[in-house]
């Protein structure tokens, strides 16, 4: 043991809560594939707890890889990612799968590997580290606004248009945690009203030419008002889900029906992955819904920590920028269990099965606990890093 831990550093709390959240999702996994099983005939309960189980152990070699990189070369490599991003989800878009006869268009499959791999997610991490990236050289200067639309949020607005057709939750929720970003790194506030109004009026546009246009983006419209009239309707797949989702959690009690006793699984759809909470609820009742969320919170805790110990300001609004969204993603995919929001696909981060959320989730992970293992880093070898020379390194 002494053995390992030397050879791991940044804030142990941390790993400590990951390999909680890692353990605890064994169970709920294994229990809740019965539904890919015997209703969608896909594979074995203990084969899919196998692939869960290889997908986290792969996570923590990224999160292990990461955490070894000094995290200044996140900023300049954030920059060398950005056209990567946008190939990346010009293809997606273009040659997206169809995944049990449904539209997946945020889904390449790895040649070789016939693992899915959602590309969003990669680049909502490279664009908030850009974002953080862009905050700390201009902490000290007079903001231009129209200087910043085209050096931060030209693009902001192409990597989140591009996103927005496939998965519009994502885009909601990267949108919402860079301009929470800008707000805590003294980005000007009327600048970020402004910013506001333009999305708002950006989104409408495209919704009036998807409208107007149908064989454009098939289905995606009309998709978000299915899911959001489902909220307030009984009769939506959507509210199916949400319903089962709800008696599972109100069979579930205090102490909850037992591991692997879940009825609901049988009948919920992606009670593996989407609605996975509910399982838990339903399986260990108010204790372990009211634990799962303590360890996020203890997360969390950990990770506000770390931002404020951090000693420059690009590692503090890093930390907060790829930190803040695995909580808040957390959150949504709860409040969708209790239908307390439209369903939105949200994953609960690395207890849902999926391998590409607990890859991204590990990668985050692995960012922060590189801040927080980093001793007297001066804020101008950071911002001076020069993208070109980050490659040359890497080669």
């Amino acid at each position: 043991m002494k053995n390992i831990l030397k050879h791991i550093k940044g804030d142990r709390p941390i790993w400590a809560i990951v390999a909680v959240l890692a353990i605890l999702s064994f169970m709920p996994v294994y229990s809740a594939s019965t539904n890919l099983v015997y209703v969608v005939g896909n594979g074995s309960t203990t084969g899919h707890l196998i692939k869960h189980i290889a997908l986290l152990i792969m996570g923590f070699g990224i999160l292990y890889g990461v955490h070894k990189i000094p995290y200044r070369y996140f900023s300049g490599g954030s920059v060398l990612m950005l056209p990567i991003i946008v190939l990346l989800l010009v293809v997606t878009l273009s040659q997206g799968t169809t995944i049990g006869g449904a539209n997946a268009s945020r889904w390449i499959r790895i040649p070789f590997v016939g693992v899915g791999f959602q590309t969003s997610t990669l680049a909502s991490l490279v664009l908030l580290v850009y974002v953080a990236r862009y905050l700390a050289k201009n902490k000290e200067k007079n903001i231009v606004f129209r200087e910043s639309l085209i050096q931060l949020w030209l693009p902001v607005g192409v990597i989140l248009f591009l996103i927005l057709p496939a998965n519009f939750s994502t885009t909601a929720i990267v949108f919402s945690m860079i301009v929470l970003l800008t707000f805590i790194g003294g980005y000007p506030m009327k600048y970020i009203a402004n910013i506001l109004g333009m999305g708002i009026i950006a989104l409408g546009l495209f919704v009036l030419v998807v409208k107007a246009f149908p064989d454009l983006m098939k289905n995606r419209v009309d998709t978000w008002e299915r899911r959001i009239e489902g909220f307030f309707s009984e009769e939506n797949k959507e509210n199916y889900q949400v319903e089962k989702a709800k008696i599972a959690i109100a069979t579930g009690g205090i102490v909850g029906k037992g591991a692997g006793k879940s009825v609901q699984k049988n009948f919920l759809p992606q009670s593996s992955s989407d609605f996975i909470y509910a399982i838990i609820v339903e399986e260990f009742g108010l204790i372990g819904a009211l634990f799962v969320i303590f360890i996020y919170f203890l997360l969390l805790f950990r990770i506000l920590i770390v931002a404020k110990k951090a000693t420059t300001i690009f590692a503090t609004l890093l930390v907060v920028g790829v930190g803040l969204p695995i909580i808040f993603q957390a959150m949504i995919n709860m409040a969708v269990a209790v239908n307390v929001f439209p369903v939105t696909g949200q994953t609960l981060p690395l207890i849902s099965s999926g391998g590409t959320s607990i890859w991204m989730t590990c990668f985050a992970i692995g960012m922060i606990l590189s801040v927080s293992a980093s001793k007297n880093e001066t804020e101008e070898s950071i911002l001076d890093d020069n993208p070109l020379h980050i490659l040359h390194e890497t080669l």
